[in-house]
């Protein structure tokens, strides 16, 4: 997912790149997938509350690694 991400933006800078399905609702492919820089995940509606609640976190963590 990484290089396809690279290779993908570095072809179209504007490029937009998610996942969809269970993958998307899971806390730990979340932060796997901001950690990548993809720009959205997308499952299924019971798991939209966990799935914001990790991307909000993986949020933080990124922007507080950042200010190290």
């Amino acid at each position: 997912m990484r290089l396809a991400t690279e290779r993908g933006r570095a072809t179209r800078k504007d490029l937009k790149i998610g996942i969809c399905g269970e993958h998307g609702g899971d806390p730990q492919s979340i932060a796997f997938c901001h950690e990548v820089g993809l720009d959205y995940v997308s499952c299924s509606p019971f798991r939209v509350p966990v799935a914001r609640l990790a991307a909000a976190q993986a949020a933080l963590s990124g922007s507080a690694q950042r200010d190290k």
